[in-house]
């Protein structure tokens, strides 16, 4: 985060992201749908536990007064080597045993780490940037379903045997089952918006360079 005042830099920057099933992913401020699209004027927050606390981590990393150029990026899965989202997912895809959480037809929004790193990069840089900015690549209207064969495909595994919701409930309990069986259809229209150019937009290419 920066700041316009004197002694310190011009803007203030927050970005939170998630692994699998250990902290919040903030696209969960918007609620999840099968059908809506949710740009960064989209409402939301304050409609479950983790779409409220991402609500509360914005509110507590505002400054007060405009003298502050404050932006807030808002990511998705975040894709990359050594662990987080894809170091869960890897052992059991590699044994052929990957496939959709639940239906499958939830959506996934996710973005390259590279990519996540150069949107803070960008924010910090261009000088008009501020507000809010959705941290998710802008094919990030792929499904769960689509995910897991997109991942089957980069390993060279089938990723077909779905993980039935009843189970992804008992192992993780109700509401962080939340997290992987419903999603969000997050665009990253004010991203683009604002020049930011992806190093990773399509999830193939992503995921290819994750696991290699």
């Amino acid at each position: 985060m920066i700041s316009r005042r004197r002694g310190c830099p011009a803007a203030m920057l927050q970005s939170t992201w998630r692994e699998r099933t250990s902290s919040t992913l903030s696209a969960a401020y918007y609620q999840p749908s099968l059908t809506a699209e949710y740009d960064e004027d989209s409402p939301g927050g304050d409609f479950d536990f983790f779409s409220n606390l991402v609500t509360k981590w914005e509110a507590a990393a505002r400054l007060p007064g405009d003298s502050t150029r404050q932006v807030v990026v808002r990511s998705g899965v975040v894709l990359g080597r050594g662990g987080g989202a894809i170091g869960h997912m890897l052992l059991p895809f590699r044994l052929g045993l990957g496939g959709p959480i639940g239906s499958g037809h939830q959506f996934f929004p996710w973005i390259h780490i590279r990519d996540l790193a150069g949107i803070l990069a960008h924010a910090l840089e261009t000088s008009h940037v501020q507000g809010i900015l959705n941290g998710v690549a802008p094919a990030s209207s792929t499904t769960n379903a689509e995910f897991a064969r997109a991942l089957g495909t980069a390993l060279g595994r089938p990723a077909f045997i779905p993980l039935p919701s009843a189970v992804v409930q008992a192992v993780f309990g109700r509401e962080r089952a939340v997290m992987l069986l419903e999603g969000q259809k997050v665009v990253p229209r004010r991203t683009l918006a604002a020049g930011y150019q992806y190093s990773f937009p399509e999830l193939g290419a992503a995921l290819k360079e994750v696991i290699a």
